[in-house]
């Protein structure tokens, strides 16, 4: 393994471990805005992107390690949870950007709290996006690493004895 797997699994564990928390603190402020103040649909359906991330990007932390296991299977989890915290994101910036803030639903909800949600879901897709490209990395320097020709100093068609 070369010095670009060695640099990018504490990195790729990083933003693993972004990706994940904020979303579990979507999940969490989004729990209490539904339990204390009846969400709109825009609500549930972040809710229901949050939690069903805290569980899908689960295998994305062992993905730097074993690569050649799991590696395709996070990239489509990453491709595909990119798009809907997108739209997740794009729905509460919908619903908590424009007029009063305080007025729009779930009424009654701090400005602050209502910004930390759209702040956590934007982050939420800024890591599982840039998780696309850490598991592209992953997967082209390990296949890189175990190529004949890596393993033979760059001269290929040579065996070593």
């Amino acid at each position: 393994m070369g010095i670009s797997t060695t640099i990018l699994r504490p990195i790729a564990l990083l933003d693993r471990f972004l990706q994940w928390s904020s979303a579990v603190i979507v999940m969490g402020l989004d729990s209490y805005f539904i339990r204390h103040h009846h969400g709109g649909v825009h609500l549930i359906y972040n809710e229901c992107i949050a939690v069903i991330s805290v569980v899908f990007f689960l295998p994305a932390f062992i993905s730097p390690f074993v690569p050649n296991i799991l590696s395709r299977f996070v990239l489509l989890i990453d491709i595909i949870f990119s798009y809907l915290w997108l739209t997740a994101f794009i729905f509460t910036a919908q619903d908590f950007q424009y007029g009063d803030c305080l007025a729009k639903n779930p009424a009654g909800v701090s400005c602050s709290k209502k910004r930390a949600a759209e702040s956590f879901t934007w982050l939420a897709f800024f890591f599982t996006f840039v998780g696309i490209f850490l598991e592209l990395f992953n997967l082209w320097s390990t296949r890189r690493s175990s190529s004949p020709v890596e393993k033979n100093g760059g001269r290929a068609g040579e065996t070593t004895a």
